[in-house]
């Protein structure tokens, strides 16, 4: 088999026992045999289970990122379009937890703390360099500056909640 249907199949398996039973409970074992194969397999492309983690959420954000930033031409204005663009961003932020991670995890886990950190840096780049592409923050340094601003407080703002108690 290829090296990208080894891993693709790798991510599937382990994307749905992330979404069954969360992170925190699936562990590499269980990914290889739903995987159907060996265990040294999975650490061959993968280091941690971390890393599998990883490259689920970054699909899943190269997927979205065209949907989020499409139809520009159905706002009157490019603060509708910049507050939809922060919008989405957040909604996106949030499925990843809920979907992937799971809030246990984030709460209870000693390390959820700095993989969010991680992950949010990596949501942040990679949001910033495709919105830098859009017309109308090509050439404007304040805007730049003004979305690089805007991105880090949605980001924080999305992130921050995940770590709140819940009653």
């Amino acid at each position: 088999m290829e090296p990208e249907k080894i891993k693709e199949s790798i991510i599937r398996a382990a994307k749905e026992l992330f979404r069954k039973y969360g992170y925190h409970k699936t562990s590499v074992n269980e990914i290889a045999r739903k995987a159907r194969m060996a265990k040294a397999t999975i650490y061959k492309y993968f280091e941690s289970k971390e890393q599998i983690l990883d490259a689920i959420l970054m699909n899943y954000l190269d997927l979205n990122l065209h949907e989020i930033l499409k139809n520009k031409a159905q706002f009157a204005n490019e603060e509708e379009h910049l507050t939809a663009l922060v919008m989405k961003t957040c909604r996106l932020t949030y499925t990843v937890c809920n979907e992937f991670i799971g809030w246990d995890f984030v709460r209870e886990n000693a390390n959820s703390q700095d993989f969010l950190k991680h992950l949010s840096d990596q949501l942040e780049s990679l949001l910033l360099s495709a919105y830098l592409e859009l017309d109308h923050f090509k050439h404007n340094p304040s805007r730049k500056e003004g979305l690089a601003f805007l991105l880090k407080a949605s980001k924080s703002i999305c992130f921050s909640f995940a770590f709140t108690s819940v009653s």
